[in-house]
């Protein structure tokens, strides 16, 4: 939960809209066409036969004055959002809720975005429910991974369940979304490193995702990986907010800073060269107003608490400050950051 501050308004960087960018082509998807062979080979994840090293952001889009996850609108910001990450030279997108709209996932395909699609974010909602998710999309050319949880070991699927209860139910989403798709890998996002135990209690996981917040450097964290587990693992979440809670104010030079360093350490790490990660998702595309619980998702709150470490520079999550783009999708220097760590 977030901690309540006084409400700030956005600074007045963010009151410009972007110009509307072209259309992207269209792309013609079919049953018979259902894209790539996506195998696991040792750590490296293979599309088509060639590695393919993670370059991605995490997306969520949240318009002004809505909330999640009933204002998500991946249709609205989709033409908008898509041109833009093809600037940065993204490769991947990571959801927190099923993205089942083939219109989005046609736009993501012809700009060669795939997407780590989470099928199963709430542990509410009965293990089947993932069926006919996976059955909607299981054949489009633009799905890499199915995703089942995000940091679950903090928030128990958000309901409270006991530990071995989400493990349970995961073990039998995992098993339904095999049924149902067994060309597609499957992957759980965790809070920081899991022990040995937690990878045994969960076979059936192809792909770890560890979102890891530790200022500068991720430190040890893939060295330890190495030793704990052989499977291909990402960084699901990592980065820096843009509000520096030490001056107190904004600081975007501070977020790009923390863009530059984390995602060229990630790229020094991965499996093509011999690493242990396949790679990244960024946290996160654009900011999110609705985050602070008691704040109003139509102003730009301050503060916030997470779990796992903090981000540089203050080590406080200011959780409605993540964008690399601001609410309106005006890019921060952290867009341009990215862009080189990606292209360069």
């Amino acid at each position: 939960m977030s901690l309540a501050a006084p409400p700030v308004l956005a600074p007045p960087v963010m009151a410009e809209l972007p110009d509307e960018p072209a259309p992207l082509p269209p792309v013609t998807v079919t049953p018979a066409a259902s894209g790539h062979v996506i195998e696991l080979s040792g750590r490296q994840l293979l599309v088509d036969g060639q590695p393919l090293q993670l370059r991605g952001v995490c997306w969520n889009p949240v318009p002004v004055g809505a909330v999640h996850p009933e204002g998500l609108d991946f249709t609205g910001f989709a033409a908008l959002d898509i041109a833009r990450m093809r600037e940065l030279g993204l490769n991947v997108v990571r959801t927190y809720e099923p993205l089942l709209d083939r219109g989005v996932l046609d736009q993501l395909a012809a700009a060669g975005i795939f997407v780590i699609n989470s099928v199963y974010p709430w542990g509410g909602a009965p293990a089947d429910v993932v069926v006919e998710r996976v059955r909607a999309v299981r054949t489009h050319p633009a799905l890499l991974m199915w995703a089942v949880g995000n940091e679950w070991n903090y928030n128990g699927l958000y309901v409270g369940l006991e530990p071995a209860e989400v493990v349970a139910r995961l073990n039998e989403v995992t098993a339904l979304i095999k049924e149902e798709d067994p060309d597609h890998p499957v992957t759980t996002i965790y809070g920081e490193l899991p022990d040995a135990a937690t990878l045994a209690a969960l076979p059936g996981i192809d792909v770890w995702g560890i979102n890891a917040y530790r200022g500068l450097s991720f430190g040890d964290l893939f060295e330890r990986w190495q030793g704990l587990s052989g499977l291909p693992m990402f960084l699901s979440e990592y980065g820096a907010d843009a509000y520096n809670a030490s001056l107190p104010g904004y600081d975007p030079d501070s977020q790009a800073q923390a863009v530059a360093a984390l995602t060229r350490e990630l790229l020094d790490n991965t499996a093509v060269s011999g690493g242990a990660s396949l790679g990244g998702t960024l946290f996160e595309w654009a900011d999110e107003w609705w985050k602070d619980q008691e704040g109003s998702p139509s102003v730009q709150d301050v503060g916030g608490v997470a779990p796992g470490g903090g981000p540089f520079p203050d080590q406080v999550f200011n959780e409605e400050w993540w964008g690399i783009v601001d609410v309106q999708r005006t890019p921060r220097p952290a867009f341009e950051a990215l862009r080189r760590a990606y292209t360069e």
